[in-house]
This record gives structure tokens, sequence and C-alpha cells, in this order.
């Protein structure tokens, strides 16, 4: 298995991120982007921290999970 970039890694000055609109525009969200092939995930509300690295394998296994309600439980903290 290859190892994963550390986030300092990239260049992160020009990453195009999306957040989901169901954040309500109050930065209470997660961001993503893709860099290199990597998936990244940061903290919209403090964008100087580093953003955590996923394969794209991890992040879909993430998502379809999320689709599937695996992780619905989390709705109710």
């Amino acid at each position: 298995m290859t190892e994963k970039p550390d986030p300092s890694a990239f260049d992160l000055t020009s990453v195009d991120w999306s957040v989901s609109r169901y954040s309500g525009g109050g930065g209470n969200c997660v961001r993503v982007a893709v860099v290199d092939g990597y998936v990244l995930v940061g903290d919209s509300q403090n964008p100087d921290r580093l953003p955590h690295v996923y394969t794209p394998a991890e992040a879909k296994a993430w998502l379809l999970g999320a689709k599937d309600t695996d992780f619905d439980f989390i709705l109710d903290l």
C-alpha cells in the first residue's frame, strides 16, 4: 500500500473547495477538494488547519456508507 502524503505537502493556496448546501452558509460544514488524485477534507470554520487526506477508495467507501445510512447516528448528536 502506498503511503498517503502529509497534508503539508499540498499547495492549498489555490484549492477549489466545495461545501455542502446544507451548511446554511454559516461555515458549519466540512469542505472537500480533490488535489493530485487525493480527497482532502478540511474544517470550514478553521480553514488554516491542514486537511485530512484520503484516497479515492477511502472517500468512496465513506460516501457510499453515508448514502446507505451507515452513519445516521451522527444526526442525533
